[in-house]
């Protein structure tokens, strides 16, 4: 999935300090060059990395570093919610040495981020902060491994439907001013809108969500919908509802970040828009869980690959 929302890759820890308000995340697209006078990189100070099992010989290795891949906005507060949600992924994994990266548009730029950790000597996980499979989580970044010679490191799976998703994206719809009471209600209806994407998985993946998003808010219909690349968009899903009988319809926002796509799929919404899922604590966790999952597989293929 392509969530839009800012060369030296800089890591990310738990807060110190406090951090500054941002607005309501909302997510978009935009051609591939950084985005110049961006907000400074984060400089929260590195934890050090999670020991793990001791070597032989005495020294614990460190865990693989996590790098969380945005994809990357125009919008100044993208790079600033991201940065909050990795702080609060340092928050559950004290000593987890935890980067930002992105594709594009803001610093650091997934290229550096990669070669620092390559000339570190360090082992990593891409995380993608990205909702679904699509040209991005299946070409960019192993292309962009591909062009770091002699760093070990995997890509995790995208965010996906999860109930950790689901969770982040019920509860800003309730904090956006959805209640019970409407789920019930044969009147309303959700949209979900993402970015989009022209590979087919990727639109399979989000009506999973909408599928596990009704569920959740009661079997209330949720439309999954999208802001470019695919169909239906945001107001066809929003009349296709109301066709059905459903006119009180509110937009719930797939999108990790703010920026032009999230920001246009709110403004298409008939009654209530939540803001994306930003620094929501259950997309943390769901951030760990994607980064542990990853770990498993590579120690499973090296258990195989000694048999």
């Amino acid at each position: 999935m392509n969530t839009p929302g800012p060369a030296t890759p800089t890591p990310v820890g738990p807060a110190r300090g406090g951090t500054a308000p941002t607005a309501p995340a909302l997510g978009g697209a935009a051609p591939l060059r950084p985005v110049l006078g961006a907000a400074a990189p984060f400089r929260p100070g590195r934890a050090g990395a999670a020991p793990t099992a001791p070597a032989r010989g005495g020294a614990a290795p460190a865990a693989p570093v996590l790098v969380a891949v945005g994809h990357g906005s125009r919008d100044p507060r993208a790079r600033a919610t991201l940065g909050r949600l990795l702080e609060r992924v340092g928050d559950l994994r004290p000593g987890l040495d935890v980067r930002l990266a992105h594709i594009e548009l803001n610093t650091p730029l997934l290229d550096a981020a990669l070669a620092e950790l390559a000339a570190e000597g360090r082992e990593a996980v891409l995380v993608p902060l990205l909702l679904a499979p699509g040209h991005h989580v299946t070409h960019d970044l192993p292309a962009a491994l591909a062009a770091a010679p002699g760093l070990r490191a995997r890509v995790a799976g995208p965010l996906g439907a999860h109930p950790l998703l689901v969770e982040g994206l019920a509860d800003r719809l309730a904090q956006a001013g959805w209640t019970p009471e409407d789920g019930a209600s044969r009147a309303a209806g959700v949209v979900l809108a993402s970015a989009g994407s022209r590979d087919p998985r990727s639109g399979a993946e989000l009506r999973r969500i909408a599928g596990l998003l009704g569920e959740r808010l009661g079997g209330v219909p949720v439309v999954a919908a999208y802001a470019s690349a695919a169909a239906p968009t945001v107001p066809d899903a929003v009349r296709a509802l109301a066709a059905r009988g459903r006119h009180r319809v509110a937009v719930a926002s797939c999108f990790t970040a703010p920026g032009l796509f999230a920001t246009r799929a709110a403004a298409h919404a008939p009654w209530i828009a939540s803001a994306p899922l930003g620094a929501h604590p259950a997309l943390a966790r769901l951030v760990l869980h994607r980064y542990d999952a990853a770990l498993r597989a590579t120690t499973r293929e090296r258990e195989l690959a000694t048999v």
